[in-house]
């Protein structure tokens, strides 16, 4: 048998690496249950909500017309959120088409099908359909790409129709979306006859190519390639965004947001270095970039893509993969601005950032990329999803005094389809695929599927992770072939050792970009044992960002913690780390067995009655536990903390 392992050539990091089909690939362990929490509650309690909402009102052409029910928005009167109710079902079906391949829900297929039959019934005979604008704003399709989503909207019908087609293989769905799909592309393009408009926020552009990877029409996918490429062109000297105003009567000057940074259009994509603007349009539109730079190999895009990055990592990052602190505009303000306890942080923002990770992943494996998508994965957006299923978050500081708390609901319910869509189809995102290469991005006990060198390959994952850090690979071709099998070395990880069949491997020889890239004559049977040192760590902000200065985050593995008011009383400010202070882990039965980290700390105190004083505070010595962040406001409410003071810094 070939026990031998050598480091594979550049070439192979330069192919294409798309994800596996959602349905191939199957998820147990640290996911699995909340996958499973999906199937039970949360996919049937959002169609609950979105019904309950009026939005099956407004699509079925057979039910009394709802009229406006969400009024516009206050100094923005051109916007409605009841304008998105298509996106909220898409990603809804979408979120439960997921679920059904891990659990047949016979009640639960029905009520798609007639939601997906109420669509099929107001699809225009040109293929066109959006319920806002064919039931409550008949006349000014197309008019208002800037503000009113209608693109965006058929994109997130586009993807749930791609997903129901995955999980049931009915077409239906998928046969509604690709007729619109066929009539947009007639409505935008580069010829006379066409618009050279695309959506004030980016979405089609991820459904266009998931689209034509589903029906394998390549038409889908050369029309997102035209969105992105189109977007923030001036042609004709003119801005498309104000040539439209001009046409339906406005001033283009008057405008909620002042600049189209809002919605990344200010200039093309390929001459934008930073992230600005809403933080879901701005993932969203990279994402989109980095699917299109995949598709077509086309470097143009890169210099740009990889700028932004940096600039969004390096100085506009939580620590929790967070991102966008503003409310105002949803999104970014100046550089190293991340407030703790007013900080938005968009439960959709961190899930884009997780779509954004995984098609940069496309372009091949990078552990600058596959680490952020891990903690964006398990503590931005993770945290967006109650444990029971039923609750959510929209915004997500880090800090609260005991006020804040999940929504059954909200006005603008975009974020609790979004998780619960991202987590039922976390497998996906879990491993890649390039004509001789298996990319193993993320770490949970799975059983994958795949394509490598024309063949097919069952790899599974046997792991508790992200409990624990070992991991066991095992390899099953249809026949012995040779292809390299990447492996992410996190960077939180301060040791790792590899064993291929029991024979230690030499990672120093085998790593390149953060991933050991195992290469042989792999062959049924062969195991490949990964074990990562997961201490617990203490994380210091750049000191540009003010309000962390002398504290730190603890994160253990991919996960941030943070202390709750119900294992550490309010008042958490008045808790310090010591220099000393060592961590042992607890398991917490209550939130599913998840390890608290546990030390020793003082408390500080000056008295009830004094606001200052000239003496030193008093100091108690305390227990100190924290729990992962996504899992806080789970139990009890009250307080919770991210950054912890610490003496000495």
């Amino acid at each position: 048998m070939n026990t031998s392992v050598s480091r594979a050539d550049n070439t192979s990091a330069n192919s294409l690496f798309r994800p596996p089909a959602v349905d191939r690939v199957r998820v147990g362990g640290f996911f699995g249950p909340r996958i499973q929490t999906i199937a039970d509650k949360t996919a049937h309690t959002l169609l609950d909500r979105c019904i309950e909402a009026g939005m099956l009102d407004q699509v079925d052409p057979d039910r009394p017309n709802p009229g406006l029910r969400i009024p516009y928005q206050q100094g923005n009167d051109t916007v409605s959120t009841q304008m998105f109710w298509d996106s909220d079902f898409g990603k809804s079906i979408e979120a439960a088409a997921y679920t059904l391949l891990y659990k047949p829900d016979a009640v639960l297929e029905a009520r798609i099908d007639e939601i997906v039959e109420a669509y099929g019934r107001l699809q225009d005979s040109n293929g066109y359909l959006n319920s806002w604008y064919q039931r409550i704003e008949p006349g000014k399709r197309w008019t208002n790409l800037r503000d009113c989503h209608e693109l965006y909207n058929a994109g997130h019908l586009m993807e749930g129709a791609v997903a129901y087609y995955y999980a049931t293989g009915k077409r239906r769905f998928l046969d509604i979306m690709a007729r619109y799909a066929d009539h947009i592309s007639e409505v935008f393009g580069p010829r006379e006859t066409q618009k050279p408009g695309y959506c004030g926020h980016p979405e089609i552009e991820l459904a266009l190519i998931k689209l034509g990877r589903a029906t394998g029409e390549q038409r889908y996918i050369d029309l997102a390639r035209f969105f992105v490429d189109e977007r923030g062109q001036r042609p004709g000297g003119e801005h498309y965004y104000d040539r439209e105003a001009r046409e339906r009567g406005k001033d283009p000057s008057d405008y909620h947001f002042g600049t189209y940074e809002y919605s990344q259009s200010h200039e093309p994509v390929r001459d934008q270095r930073h992230v600005v603007g809403h933080a879901v349009r701005a993932a969203y539109l990279y994402s989109g970039m980095a699917d299109v730079s995949t598709e077509y190999g086309d470097d143009s895009l890169k210099p740009a893509l990889e700028a932004i990055w940096g600039h969004l990592t390096r100085k506009n990052m939580y620590v929790t993969g967070g991102f966008g602190p503003s409310a105002y505009n949803e999104g970014l303000t100046f550089d190293y601005d991340l407030p703790n306890e007013t900080a938005y942080a968009e439960t959709c923002a961190a899930v884009a950032l997780v779509f954004w990770a995984s098609r940069m992943l496309g372009l091949g494996p990078d552990r600058a990329y596959a680490d952020v998508m891990e903690r964006a994965l398990y503590n931005g957006a993770l945290v967006g999803l109650s444990l029971d299923g039923t609750q959510f978050f929209y915004d997500n500081p880090l800090e609260s005094r005991g006020k804040h708390h999940r929504w059954n609901w909200h006005r603008c319910p975009c974020c609790p389809p979004n998780i619960a869509r991202l987590v039922s189809s976390v497998g996906t995102y879990m491993y890649g695929e390039a004509d001789n290469e298996i990319a193993v991005h993320l770490y949970c006990d799975s059983a994958a599927d795949l394509k490598v060198a024309g063949q097919s390959i069952k790899l599974r994952q046997t792991t508790i992770y992200p409990l624990d850090g070992k991991i066991r690979l095992t390899v099953e071709p249809e026949a012995p072939v040779e292809f390299t099998l990447a492996l992410r070395i996190p960077a939180w990880s301060p040791k790792a050792t590899i064993r291929v069949n029991g024979q230690q491997v030499e990672i120093a020889t085998t790593e390149d970009k953060g991933y050991s890239r195992l290469n042989r004559l792999w062959q049924a049977g062969d195991v490949v044992e990964l074990d990562l040192e997961m201490p617990v760590q203490e994380v210091h902000a750049n000191p540009k960002i003010g309000n962390d200065q002398g504290r730190v985050a603890l994160q253990r593995g991919p996960l941030v913690y943070c202390l709750e008011g119900v294992d550490n009383g309010d008042d958490l400010n008045s808790v310090l780390l010591r220099p000393e202070s060592a961590f042992r882990c607890e398991a917490v039965e209550e939130l599913g067995g998840v390890p608290a980290l546990v030390t020793t700390g003082v408390r500080e105190s000056i008295g009830d009655d004094q606001l200052y004083s000239i003496a030193a505070p008093r100091r108690q010595e305390v227990d100190i536990r924290a729990v992962p962040y996504h899992l806080w406001d789970n139990r009890a409410p009250g307080e919770m903390l991210v950054w912890i003071r610490k003496e000495g810094l």
